[in-house]
C-alpha cells in the first residue's frame, strides 16, 4: 500500500557524545543503528503513538531485517539529523528508509532500510497493524520510494 498524499518531512536531532565514539572520536558503527531506532520511535511519538503505551496494549514493533550503508564518519560533538521515512506499508509490517546527516553541512553519513514487523507482545507472532496506526503510517508513505522487488 502506498499513500497518495505528501508526507511531512521529519528529522530527529541528536548530538554525538563521547560514549557514542571509539578511541579516535569517531562514532562506533553500531551506534548509527541506535540513532535510527530513536528516530523511528520519535516518528511514532509525533503521530501520537508511544511505544510504552502500545506495549501495554499488547503490540510491539520489532526489526525483522536491516541493511545499512556507511558513507562518512560522524565525530564527537557533531549534531545529527536522522530521518525516518516510511517507504512501504503492509498488513503486519512496514519498511523505513532512513538517513543520518550532519546538521552543519547536510553531509550524508549513513543510510539504512529497515523492515519492521508488528507482533503481539505475548506471542511475538505477526499481527495486523491497528487501523489508527495504519492510517497514520499511510500518510507517511513516500510514493517515490521503490517497494521491495521493484
Amino acid at each position: 500500500m502506498r499513500a497518495q498524499n505528501e508526507a511531512q518531512p521529519f528529522a530527529h536531532r541528536c548530538r554525538v557524545y563521547y560514549e557514542d565514539t571509539d578511541a579516535g572520536g569517531i562514532v562506533y558503527y553500531v551506534n548509527y543503528l541506535k540513532f535510527m531506532e530513536r528516530a523511528r520511535t520519535e516518528r511514532l511519538r509525533t503521530l501520537g503513538f508511544a511505544q510504552s503505551q502500545m506495549a501495554g496494549e499488547g503490540l510491539l514493533f520489532v526489526v525483522h531485517s536491516a541493511e545499512v550503508r556507511y558513507h562518512a564518519p560522524a565525530r564527537l560533538d557533531d549534531e545529527l539529523l536522522i530521518s525516518a521515512d516510511v517507504s512501504e506499508l503492509n498488513r503486519a509490517s512496514l519498511r523505513f528508509h532512513q538517513q543520518v546527516r550532519r546538521a552543519t553541512d547536510n553531509a550524508l553519513l549513513c543510510e539504512g532500510r529497515f523492515l519492521v514487523a508488528c507482533v503481539g507482545a505475548d506471542s511475538l507472532k505477526p499481527r495486523a497493524i491497528p487501523v489508527a496506526l495504519r492510517t497514520a503510517f499511510a500518510g507517511l508513505c513516500h510514493p517515490d520510494q521503490p517497494r521491495a522487488g521493484e
